[in-house]
Formats: C-alpha cells, structure tokens, sequence
C-alpha cells in the first residue's frame, strides 16, 4: 500500500528555489529517511506534505487524499523540527490540548480510557511519570520526547519525525532507534528527517537525497551504500609470487592488496576496479593461475562517505532549510 506519492513538488520562495520536482513513494511499514545538507529543501519538503505549505506546482497524495487536504492528515503523526510547549502546562496537560485540536472532546481527553493512553504514550517515549511533571522542569531532550509523545498520542499510521533525536543523548537516541523498529513491526511507516547519519543507517529501509532543492538519489539503503568499486575475494592457491605477476595483467584502474594470508594458501584480496567486468577479468586471471575463488564480496560504504560524495563535501545538516 502507498502511503506518501509525490508527482514533481515544487515550492520557490523569493530567495530561491526551496525544492524542484521532487517524486517520492514512500509504501507501508517503511523507514525512509530524508537527507542533505542545509539548505537543501527537506524541511520545505516535509511542510508541503502535512500541508504547512502550498506547493507552486506539481501534486501528491497522502492515503490517497490530496496533500493539504484536511482528511489526508487524519492518520498523520507530525514532530515538527521546532516546537514550543506552554512551559506552565504538564507534559498531560499538553497531550490533552494536541488531542482537543485533533477533534477529541473535553469530556473524552478527561476520561479513564484516555488517561490510561497517555501513561501508555508517556512510557513509549520514555518520560513515564516526569511527563506529569510541568514543561519547565524539563530538559532539551525531555521537550524533543514529549514532541515524540504528541505525534504518537492518536496512534497515527504514517509518522513524520524532523530530528528526532537532536537533542537526546546516546541511550536516548537508542532507544528511539529502537522505538522506529517497533513502530515498522506494527506496520507503522515512518518518515525520518534528520541529520544523524548512524540514526539513518541503523533503521531506515530506503533513503532519499536532496541538494540545492534537487532530489539527487532515492533508493533502498543497501542499493545506496553498494559500491561496485571495491571487494573483497576469498581464495585459496594464493602463492606470494602470484602479486607481481597480477599487477602486469591488470586493466588501468585496478588494484589488488592481500589483507589476509595464511599459511594454507587461503586469503583474503582487497580489490578496487571500475566496474563488475573487472572483477570478472581478474577472476579469470586467478583461475587461470591455479587459484580458487570461494567468495566475491562488494564492501558496503558508509552512509557517510555516500553523504559526502552525493553533496560533494558538504556536511548534513538539521537547521531550517
């Protein structure tokens, strides 16, 4: 099931274009995870999809409703990047307001049923009994998990979370990793913007890439980090001799190092080539020496080192763009 599709958004503000065509699905039970650096148009993105914004041209759907449409938002959850709570309010008090603004009565946000909702949320999000507490004795990072608990509170199917973890510490941000897994177990789909690229790795599905408001990549995670420029090949039959004689056969581009020997003949050849036909040629070269390839392995990069290539240099960012 679809659950976001957009067709070429676009939204330019008077300083510049804030993001331009982009085309996203994003299915059910997903991760997907935003990415770029400032300024890049995620936030423009994401204000567009929960309907914060107006795009200038181009369309999507959320549940199959039109964005900006009230009735698409229904099944929404929404933390946005920057928020503010009534620092004289309890953490419940504010979860009963959010309820009140989604539609709930007084009488309801009053009852035992929905008590008992926000001690389950409370404890979801790992304030438990401090979320009783008022906003003002509150941390940075007991704000960002109360924000968390209000996107959650109304049991949403399509969760959008803008830095979630900015301002949590280690085991905060762990346990919400752990949370966003649990989340796609119920088959939740959550979307994820932020700029903690080890968050991204750990949880997302697939991933998204925007630059000066221009969607450069979108894919599954494992297709993004794949490289076809360096592997790893498993043999046995290696002799020492056998190095010099390779480099003389090599096509322009490839490398080949022994990250490990054994005294059997088995190791381990780190390669660098240009594309799979070069590995291709180079495994006929080793079987033709004697050798056995057991295993060829392409190295996954880092999220990272894919960051920096895509944005050439450009460090991640969470601030408004």
């Amino acid at each position: 099931m679809i659950i976001l599709q957009t067709d070429r958004l676009s939204k330019t503000y008077a300083s510049g274009t804030g993001c331009s065509n982009i085309s996203l699905t994003i299915k059910q039970g997903q991760i997907f995870g935003l990415l770029g650096p400032n300024g890049a148009g995620k936030s423009t993105f994401v204000k567009m999809v929960v309907g914060l914004l107006r795009p200038d041209s181009g369309s999507g759907t959320l549940f199959g409703k039109p964005i900006g449409d009230p009735e698409s938002r229904v099944k929404l959850g929404y933390l946005p990047e920057l928020f503010r709570f009534q620092d004289w309010l309890t953490g419940a008090e504010v979860l009963r307001y959010h309820a009140g603004l989604c539609g709930m009565t007084r009488a309801q946000t009053k009852s035992a049923s929905f008590a008992a909702r926000i001690k389950e949320v409370f404890r979801t999000c790992g304030l438990n009994e401090r979320g009783y507490d008022r906003v003002r004795q509150y941390s940075k990072g007991m704000q960002q998990r109360l924000g968390l608990a209000c996107a959650l509170l109304m049991d949403p199917d399509f969760i959008i979370l803008d830095e979630p973890s900015s301002a949590l510490d280690p085991i905060g941000r762990y346990e919400v990793r752990q949370l966003l897994e649990r989340l796609r177990s119920e088959g939740k789909t959550v979307f994820l913007n932020t700029h903690l690229l080890e968050d991204v790795e750990a949880v997302c599905d697939e991933v998204a890439f925007l630059h000066k408001g221009q969607l450069r990549a979108s894919g599954p995670m494992q297709e993004m980090l794949r490289t076809d420029s360096s592997w790893e090949l498993t043999v046995s039959g290696w002799l020492p001799e056998l190095q010099e004689e390779l480099s003389e056969q090599l096509l322009p581009g490839m490398a080949v190092e022994v990250t490990k020997k054994a005294a059997d003949g088995s190791a381990v050849l780190k390669v660098s080539a240009h594309n799979r036909e070069q590995i291709g040629y180079l495994i006929r070269l080793l079987v033709e020496e004697g050798v056995t390839v057991y295993e060829v392995v392409p190295v996954q990069g880092s999220l990272e080192a894919w960051f920096l290539s895509m944005s050439g240099g450009e460090a991640a960012g969470g601030a408004r763009s």
